[in-house]
């Protein structure tokens, strides 16, 4: 059983307008994400009378420290005020990042029909890339470790890992899922609901 959590998955970047695969390459938010990152932190501070009974904590990339930094402002909270854990940083896209799949099949003809295939555990090339289920060996110690009430501000592929090992969706579910950056989710006990 979790204690009640909210995650948000970082504003959207220019990277991710262009449907770039980021993964671990460190990337800055865009004027929309800067905006999706303050309105989730508007609804935050609806949500929450005390937030010093919260621990707040983010992934260490610039974008999701942004994102929370933004989130804090605007539940008028000291916007540096939180931790960073490396566990939380996105899944490695290896030799990948950088691309959009149009320019993979230039370079790596086939390969999103190779990923589609079984996209949870596929590991794409390179040193240090990962499949989501690698992703979620990773993740899960960290939400497993979860003692307080928590704000978290991570990534897509982190969230995915949730739907996987809190709800038991199916791996090719789980690896499709939407992760919307305008949308809260809360994690409370064994539930997941996107507000």
């Amino acid at each position: 059983m979790y204690p009640l959590v909210y995650i948000a998955r970082h504003g959207q970047t220019a990277w991710n307008a262009e449907a770039r695969l980021q993964g671990q390459a460190d990337t800055d938010l865009n004027t929309l994400g800067r905006d999706q990152a303050t309105g989730n932190g508007r609804q935050l501070a609806e949500l929450i009378q005390n937030p010093e009974d919260f621990d707040f904590v983010a992934s260490p990339m610039r974008r999701t420290r942004e994102t929370m930094q933004r989130i804090r402002a605007a539940m008028k909270l000291d916007p540096d005020a939180y931790r960073t854990d490396p566990r939380l940083v996105e899944v490695n896209f290896g030799d990948w990042q950088g691309f959009t799949f149009a320019e993979l099949e230039t370079r790596y003809p086939g390969a999103r029909k190779t990923r589609a295939r079984d996209k949870w555990n596929f590991q794409p090339p390179g040193e240090g890339a990962e499949s989501y289920q690698m992703l979620l060996v990773r993740v899960k110690p960290w939400f497993d470790a979860i003692e307080r009430q928590t704000i978290c501000v991570a990534h897509g592929g982190v969230m995915r890992t949730l739907f996987r090992f809190v709800l038991g969706l199916a791996e090719n579910e789980a690896a499709n899922l939407e992760i919307p950056q305008d949308r809260l989710l809360k994690l409370d006990g064994k539930s997941l609901e996107w507000l």
